[in-house]
């Protein structure tokens, strides 16, 4: 029947599961639905053609009509054969594309109404450069599939019809059902071939990944195989040769060690399981060398070995005095921590932080408590450490991965309560790597190391018995959360008189025998010592003195050489006298930092991580515009004191006796000599305060007089810290005065007695005390007389007149004069 001028007719239909027919395409199909099999028989009785048109799910079986795809292909049924059990076996052959416009009916079988489609098969140059394409491309496909017979390409070559080509081409390509599904509903050859072009580039494009993947698959299997061979054949050799006896001797022997030796529960099972698998590698693989490298890890460390500390707390004090002299608090809480252990029977290692300057004896000190507490001794420098992996160690991942410095110095000492001496931990850095400050957190948290995990090891380990001693030169560098873990013990520097006794006790002896001399060669004189101490060494510990007593025993030594064979030896004498035909020409000027009393300049105490030093202050005024420089590479901290002590002097120019606009005049210059030494800090706030007031009113500061302090606006003077270095660098200095915050007072106890007695130790809370005790003048009320003069500053550079100054604070305090007593205000 005509409908519209399209063609229509009623069909028996067979719906497909997992196939999709294509005009000019012959497939064999097996039937075994009962209304696929009626709807044969029905095609063949009226020798009719069937509807071939695919089912959207394969796995319905009996699919309803919007189930099935709307486009389908007419196709006849060239042979039918019945089978036993009950299934049909027909060959069909498509003919023309359909499309379905509705159903008849649905059972027994499915009619369906259906339009054939037309197809333009004009052929214009478009579409034979289109045809071509799809050829040259199929042809590439056919090389990269091999299940596409190579006689296909013969076939599609001599193809000149489009619609027949694409249809053709897309029944021997593996696409999913959908995109043949797309390709038989589009109705234009032309489209037809632009979306088979598309899908046969992007077939083609896995088919070449999936060829590089069994390329490299092959390679490796070839590889895989020829190591296997390989093995077999050297498997054979070493049965041959004895060798694989000795590799299961070998695992024999670390079964052995496991049971005899006592681990975690952990590592134990993990040992257990390392040695399973190494029993089925290879002897000569990679694999096993590095396994076998594991479990000698694991049974090398000291698991439960571990010494018996000696708790005789007076033989503990006795070994530490011989070995250092003084450092009392130190060895205080290694004292403490025995005698806790001895009443106890258990404690947690305590961990501490010795900070101090270079040569004060933090590392051999730890070498002291270990022999002390006689525990085994390991060291390991922090300075430089940039890798995590250096505290942590590296994952078993890693080419030649090993555990971290922790657990190889533990396995070092051989035992597992070790006193481990962590030097330099202030001079660690950070980087990509990772921070090893904070891997240290765990290693030094008593309530974390007791399962400290290696990275290599991966298994828990017991630190908690490991006495851990850090030493740093300065706190700076060391991170808060790092700080707080460590119980701090400050080490300062030695005065002159431990100096000496540390020289002769220990110093003396031990370069004696390290240049080959004897107590009939040489011998020292205290005033030698001295001297040595004095003028050629400036330090808070012991290195340098310990170097120049080296290079007199060197000099010795040498002279002892140069004898005549035969020529007796002659003792040398070193005394103060003869020092310098050793040592050279002195290196430092000993004694006051200045030798008279001077206007302007003042001295003052700093602390560095060396130690204590001096540090003068110098100020002079010049007429000018009301400028102030400061030189002599300050940082900001003390720039800003300088800036401070001007303003408290500035703010009391009245009291003081200069005109109000006297600071528009002249032009100030505060300089802190040895400008190439970076410094900052607070505490020189007092001495600029001090030399600023000299400079104006030309009132010189005695030069037996030092002083630390922060200043305020008020002319208050704040606490500061290093109390102990600056003394010590004061009392170096022949220094008979320093003047020292009155809430720094608490810290005196930790000076040395001989050093609070060399010198008046004096405390002071406001900047009237200060200069009551630093400038030259009688009494403190010498520096109210000029009250309201207003003087000029210019007049008095002019005529080189002295003047006379005023206090800066303008409240009521006690007036102290020089001798320290205190009087009621006039």
């Amino acid at each position: 029947m005509e409908t519209g001028g399209a063609h229509t007719k009623l069909v028996p239909a067979l719906p497909l599961r997992d196939i999709i027919i294509f005009p000019h395409m012959v497939v064999p199909l097996f039937v075994g639905r009962e209304k696929s099999i009626n709807a044969l028989d029905q095609a063949m009785t009226e020798e009719k053609d069937i509807l071939l048109v695919t089912q959207i799910n394969a796995k319905t079986n009996d699919p309803r009509p919007e189930e099935i795809y709307k486009v389908g292909c007419l196709g006849t049924i060239v042979q039918l054969l019945r089978l036993p059990d009950g299934t049909v076996k027909v060959l069909v052959e498509g003919n023309k594309r359909a499309r379905i416009k509705g159903y008849t009916q649905t059972d027994p079988y499915f009619m369906a109404e259906v339009e054939e489609i037309y197809e333009d098969r004009e052929m214009t140059v478009e579409l034979e450069a289109l045809m071509r394409s799809v050829k040259n491309t199929f042809e590439t496909y056919v090389k990269l599939n091999k299940r596409i017979p190579p006689e296909m390409l013969s076939s599609v070559s001599v193809i000149d019809d489009s619609a027949r080509l694409a249809d053709t081409i897309v029944a021997h390509l593996n696409l999913k059902l959908p995109d043949k599904q797309s390709i038989l509903e589009i109705d234009v050859p032309r489209d037809r071939l632009e979306k088979l072009l598309s899908l046969m580039h992007g077939e083609i494009e896995i088919l070449q990944v999936e060829r590089k993947i069994r390329t490299r698959v092959k390679k490796q299997m070839e590889k895989t195989q020829k190591e296997y061979y390989l093995n077999e054949q050297m498997q054979a050799i070493q049965k041959e040769l004895g060798e694989r006896d000795d590799f299961n001797n070998e695992i024999q022997e670390l079964e052995a060690k496991v049971k005899k030796k006592k681990m975690s529960k952990e590592a134990t099972n993990k040992i257990k399981k390392e040695i399973k698998k190494l029993k089925m590698m290879s002897p000569m693989s990679a694999e096993a060398t590095v396994v076998r490298n594991y479990i000698d890890w694991v049974l090398s460390l000291p698991w439960a070995e571990k010494t018996k500390d000696s708790l005789e707390v007076k033989m503990a004090q006795t070994i530490l005095d011989e070995d250092h002299y003084g450092l009392k608090k130190t060895k205080e809480r290694i004292l403490e921590y025995l005698a806790v252990q001895k009443l106890v029977g258990k404690l947690k290692g305590p961990i501490l932080c010795l900070v101090g300057p270079p040569g004060v004896g933090k590392t051999s000190l730890g070498k002291s408590i270990a022999r002390a507490c006689e525990r085994k001794f390991v060291r390991i420098s922090l300075g430089g450490v940039r890798d995590e992996a250096e505290i942590r160690g590296h994952r078993r991942t890693y080419i030649g991965a090993m555990p971290g410095k922790v657990i190889q110095s533990v396995k070092k000492a051989g035992s597992n309560n070790p006193v481990f001496l962590m030097d330099e931990i202030d001079k660690m850095n950070m980087d990509f790597r990772g921070d090893p400050a904070s891997a240290l957190l765990e290693v030094l948290d008593p309530e974390q190391n007791f399962s400290f995990n290696d990275h290599y090891l991966d298994l828990d380990y017991d630190l908690s018995d490991v006495m851990f001693i850090a030493t740093a030169n300065s706190l700076n560098g060391i991170p808060p959360p790092l700080m707080d873990r460590m119980e701090i013990i400050r080490l300062a520097g030695y005065t002159e008189d431990e100096k000496l006794a540390i020289a002769n006790k220990y110093l003396v002896k031990k370069q004696m025998e390290t240049n080959g001399l004897t107590k009939d060669d040489i011998s020292f004189s205290n005033s030698a010592v001295r001297a040595i101490i004095r003028h050629y060494t400036r330090e808070a510990g012991v290195r340098n003195l310990e170097r120049e007593l080296a290079n007199i025993c060197r000099k010795v030594a040498r002279g002892i050489a140069e004898l005549a064979e035969g020529e007796a030896r002659k003792k040398t004498s070193v005394s103060s006298k003869n020092v310098p035909a050793f040592l050279g020409v002195t290196k430092y000027r000993y004694g006051l930092a200045e030798e008279k009393d001077e206007i302007g300049i003042c001295t003052g105490l700093a602390w560095t991580e060396v130690g204590g030093e001096i540090l003068q202050t110098e100020v002079t005024i010049m007429p000018g515009k009301g400028k102030v420089n400061i030189t002599g590479k300050l940082g900001d901290v003390m720039k800003e004191s300088a800036q401070a002590a001007m303003s408290v002097v500035r703010s009391h120019a009245r009291e003081m006796g200069l005109r109000k606009d006297f600071f528009e005049k002249i032009d100030i210059h505060i300089h802190v000599p040895e400008g190439a030494i970076p410094k900052d800090g607070p505490s020189a706030g007092i001495t600029m305060t001090t030399a600023i007031t000299s400079a104006l009113m030309r009132i010189p500061v005695k030069k037996d007089v030092a002083m630390t302090g922060e200043i305020t606006l008020r002319g208050k003077v704040l606490p500061i810290g290093g109390l102990k270095e600056k003394l010590l660098a004061a009392h170096r200095a022949l220094i008979k005065k320093v003047l020292i915050p009155k809430e720094n007072e608490k810290d005196l106890k930790e000076v040395p007695n001989n050093v609070k007695k060399a010198m008046r130790i004096i405390p002071v809370s406001y900047i009237e005390e200060v200069l009551a005790h630093a400038l030259c003048i009688k009494d403190i009320s010498e520096l109210f007389k000029q009250k309201d003069k207003d003087v000029d500053l210019l007049e008095i550079y002019d005529t080189g007149e002295k003047q006379a100054e005023i206090p800066l604070a303008t409240i009521p305090l006690p007036v102290i004069d020089t001798t320290g007593t205190t009087q009621p205000n006039a």
